[in-house]
């Protein structure tokens, strides 16, 4: 997928999601739906930081020694996004407001995440800190 065609998808990703939140979530009132919609929020920027890793992972491909150095990157954020939002949903442990926290959290660094992909996926050959 080219880079252009990846930025159409993601955007798609979240206008279609602020529009389901918005049908839906505009309105929500129970801890359930708030939960149900903060979880949708966080998938929605799951999808599309997947999409946003293929993208490097695709221009990554004949370069073995900085993708093997992505994986292992990816693997890292991941314990550290479940770490990270665990300890930020640890005030309401037990709650029924704990798994929209924590969705909440989820959303937000995977969203940062997402960014950092992109700015690696857009990055000039040649520059210094440009992986690929």
């Amino acid at each position: 997928m080219r880079l252009s065609a990846l930025f159409i998808v993601i955007g798609l990703l979240v206008s279609s999601s602020f529009a389901y939140a918005g049908d839906r979530c505009d309105n929500a009132t129970t801890q359930a739906e708030l939960t149900e919609c903060s979880a949708q929020a966080y998938h929605t920027a799951d999808d599309a930081l997947n999409e946003a890793y293929q993208v490097l992972v695709d221009q990554l491909s004949n370069n073995v020694a900085s993708l093997e150095k992505l994986r292992a990157a990816q693997r890292a954020w991941i314990g550290f996004r479940d770490a990270e939002c665990a300890f930020e949903s640890s005030a309401v442990e037990g709650g029924s407001a704990q798994p929209m926290i924590r969705n909440r959290c989820l959303e937000s660094v995977t969203q940062a995440r997402t960014q950092t992909l992109l700015e690696h996926a857009r990055c000039e050959e040649g520059e210094l800190s440009c992986p690929r």
